[in-house]
């Protein structure tokens, strides 16, 4: 350590460092309470003018011969460096410019990601401290998207050795630190580190017109023989080339409430694509052309996903309308001619997806008044009902040897009902509302919360498994795959774990959420991720 630096580090041992011997209550992990031994209180430090001028003056011994450049950070501890800096610059008469980048993008007003105007200048990023070093992944995938170069990452602390750190020598990028944990008695971090970038992009789709302000699963990619389809904010259903990205056809869909196009995750079945829009129309394209071969047109709105039963000719979708007394429902269609064979409504808005379940012969569907509703596949007879505590959202999944039901609620429970009467056979209650699809895989069942922890838990003892914690909520829906489970997240990443043990596998960075389920091509080895942003990234394992 250099005694120039000698004040800085007593300053911070004695100011910043909190330890809980002290009688400090250190939570380490919100969802188990787990206690932490120790934490690194920087703003106590950095919000002194003394030690913020003192940081300050340290980067400007460091980086003056690096001029020109820009310093920027995530918010929003970072906020107050880059702000002393730039006035720093000033007052040495070698201003800079600053910038920050929002955890996630505002949703009203401009929606910015990224606040402050970039120059051509290249990138300085500041923080102080660096542990896994996910903060400045994700900074410097949002700057990716901008064409921008990041040269510099400076951070007064470092909780884990050079080596942990080498992905950014990789990318041409100069990580620099003036303490490590040991310097103040504490054993470098040598645990499960969570970065392993096993990913390349193969090709990433930016359709026009996303809808940042709408936070909700999204639209999920579906896999053809070699297209992809993707409905989009905008009210246009995609058709990309699965290896080039390529447009292949593009079908636009009526009038709609603005950026709310299709939510709808579609269908295919026999070369016809089923799917719902935000016009409050069902539609079945040529799978190939993006031809109508027909549509059903008599809800309001429609944000559900179809589901088929082809040995019943039936399709089955969720139906919204802005009556009195009728404001939600499920219809069953006609596969080949749109015809509605039975109707069902319900009191409350029903975005919900339908599950077909044909060992039991039904169809199963939640709705906003937070009502699960089983019907006879055939004649759409209701079978029974169950209520949860809060609105259903998504679809639920179904364990065929248990003969369980699995459904999510927003009052943050997964129910398992048994299939035949609707009882309960228990509930798992997570730390926040659910907005994940269930996934049964054996005798495990998969789910996500927005308290963004996925769980694995025993379909028939209730018992966890396993959790895994990502840094943002979750949104999406779990996938198996090639024997690893896929999961993105609103911190921007996508997730491949063990499905057995909970084990990170690899991950990939995006600069904007995922919200919705993944799709994977078996014979090219190709996964397809979209974002919230109308993207669509194919990516490949390295």
């Amino acid at each position: 350590m250099e005694k120039k630096y000698a004040d800085l580090h007593e300053a911070i041992a004695s100011i910043a460092l909190v330890r809980r011997q002290s009688g400090a209550v250190i939570v380490e992990q919100e969802q188990t309470e787990r206690r932490a031994d120790w934490i690194f209180d920087f703003r106590a430090l950095l919000l002194q003018p003394h030690w913020l001028n003192r940081y300050a003056e340290i980067f400007w011994e460091l980086y003056e011969s690096k001029l020109p450049f820009q310093v920027g950070t995530m918010e929003t501890a970072g906020i107050s460096l880059v702000s002393a800096v730039v006035m720093k610059g000033m007052e040495r008469g070698t201003p800079v410019n600053g910038f920050f980048i929002r955890k996630s993008r505002k949703r009203q007003g401009l929606m910015r990601q990224i606040e402050g105007t970039l120059n051509e200048h290249p990138i300085v990023l500041l923080d102080d401290l660096i542990n896994t070093g996910f903060t400045f992944d994700k900074q410097l995938a949002v700057l990716a998207d901008t064409g921008k170069k990041v040269t510099d990452i400076f951070s007064l602390l470092a909780f884990r050795a050079n080596d942990a750190y080498t992905s950014f020598e990789n990318r041409g990028i100069t990580m620099r630190y003036l303490f490590t944990l040991k310097d103040f008695g504490i054993p470098l971090l040598y645990d499960r580190l969570q970065k392993k970038s096993s990913f390349e992009e193969v090709w990433h789709y930016t359709g026009p017109n996303p809808s940042f302000h709408l936070v909700v699963q999204k639209s999920a990619p579906v896999l053809g023989d070699s297209l992809v389809y993707l409905g989009c904010d905008d009210g246009v259903m995609r058709a990309l080339d699965q290896n080039t990205g390529a447009v292949a056809w593009e079908f636009t869909v009526g009038k709609h409430p603005d950026g709310k196009g299709i939510l709808s995750t579609p269908a295919l079945h026999n070369g016809i694509l089923y799917f719902g829009a935000y016009d409050g129309v069902v539609y079945a394209l040529d799978a190939k052309t993006g031809i109508v071969r027909w549509k059903y047109v008599d809800a309001d709105w429609v944000g559900s996903s179809p589901c088929v039963a082809a040995s019943l000719g039936l399709v089955y979708i969720g139906v919204e309308f802005g009556l009195f007394g009728k404001r939600g429902g499920i219809v069953a269609l006609d596969l080949r001619t749109g015809e509605r064979r039975w109707q069902r409504k319900m009191p409350s808005l029903t975005h919900a997806s339908p599950l077909y379940v044909s060992e039991e012969d039904m169809v199963v569907i939640g709705s906003n008044n937070g009502v699960c509703y089983a019907y006879n596949a055939r004649d759409g007879a209701e079978l029974w009902q169950y209520p949860t505590e809060s609105d259903i959202k998504t679809t639920p999944a179904y364990n065929p040897d248990l003969k369980l039901l699995f459904v999510a609620s927003m009052d943050g429970k997964l129910y398992a009902l048994h299939a035949q009467t609707g009882e309960p056979a228990y509930a798992y209650e997570t730390g926040a509302s659910i907005y994940s699809i269930p996934l049964v895989s054996g005798n495990t069942v998969y789910v996500a919360s927005l308290d963004k922890y996925l769980y694995a838990i025993d379909c028939e003892t209730s018992k966890l498994r396993w959790s895994f914690e990502t840094r943002g909520r979750i949104f999406g829906s779990p996938v198996i795959a090639s024997g690893s489970l896929f999961i993105g997240s609103n911190d921007g990443r996508l997730y491949e774990l063990d499905p057995e043990r909970g084990d990170l596998l690899g991950e990939f960075q995006a600069s904007e959420r995922i919200l919705s389920k993944i799709a994977y091509n078996a014979g090219s080895k190709l996964l397809f991720a979209r974002t919230v942003a109308n993207e669509l990234y194919c990516l490949r394992k390295k």
